[in-house]
């Protein structure tokens, strides 16, 4: 398997001083996603937990609902030059019954941002597609268990202590109990894993937890706490405004801004105490 980490050696300039020395760099490969043999996506993503990851995004696509919706997840085909497995091809293979994505959901998922698709009529494709929306969903949490959040994740965030380049993603409990913490290149690709690792778990949808994210709070990644059922969504840093529409109009309640001391509660404040 590839390593999450490689070396090299990095001309360092401070002031007048220059310097030779070795640097830890995260790794970035892609990952080909096929279903029934069939490829549906390419994502740069940071080896480890494709599995989960595979499944996490088929779930957040719509495409699977649980796990028995899956037969196999297997590596297959992507050769390097040396001829060896590059681990870069994943197969997944539906249970009887379960339809693959189409010919244009393959081409174009609405989801990436190059798919040209916003506004209006993304809301409307999640809302049709949604088989968890958390609306209902009765959890609440405390601020300061909110609060407490970042600063597990950071200690767990072990490949970006040495390299400084992952986002991350981690599923709480409402009593701030931490589940699981997921890194990669790309911060959809960590709440893949998330999502993923609760399929595998049996936990979807995932009512009453926190999903809390590195970053910035898009409307990728609330889209994918609805599908998931997750009814808390917090980001260290901001929301945008298709995020918070959708949050809204799911009954998602989204948390950003999330500081030690502060936090902005964008909407469904009430599960906040």
């Amino acid at each position: 398997m590839s390593h999450v980490t490689a070396h090299r050696r990095v001309k360092h300039l401070t002031g007048d001083k220059s310097i030779t020395r070795p640097e830890t760099l995260a790794v970035e490969e892609p990952l080909e996603i096929r279903v029934n043999g069939t490829p549906v996506t390419v994502t740069m993503r940071t080896p480890g937990a494709d599995i989960e990851l595979a499944q996490g995004f088929l779930l957040t696509e719509g495409v699977i609902a649980d796990r028995e919706d899956v037969r196999t997840v297997r590596y297959c085909g992507g050769r390097g030059d040396d001829g060896r497995n590059t681990y870069n091809v994943l197969d997944v293979t539906l249970a009887p019954g379960i339809e693959p994505p189409g010919l244009d959901v393959t081409r174009n998922f609405y989801t990436t941002s190059s798919c040209g698709v916003c506004g209006k009529a993304s809301l409307d494709a999640v809302r049709l597609i949604s088989r968890y929306a958390p609306g209902d969903d009765p959890a609440t949490v405390t601020a300061a268990t909110v609060q407490a959040m970042p600063d597990q994740l950071r200690s767990a965030q072990k490949v970006f202590a040495s390299t400084g380049g992952l986002h991350a993603a981690a599923l709480f409990s409402v009593d701030g109990t931490m589940l699981v913490v997921r890194e990669d290149i790309g911060r959809h690709n960590a709440v893949d894993k998330v999502i993923g690792w609760a399929l595998e778990h049996s936990r979807i949808p995932l009512g009453t937890t926190v999903l809390l994210v590195s970053g910035r709070a898009s409307f990728e990644l609330t889209q994918k706490a609805v599908m998931a059922g997750i009814p808390v969504l917090a980001a260290v840093s901001a929301p945008s405004s298709l995020a918070v529409s959708l949050a809204e109009e799911s009954g998602v309640t989204l948390v950003a801004f999330l500081r030690d001391d502060s936090m902005n509660v964008y909407t469904r404040p009430d599960r906040v105490t």
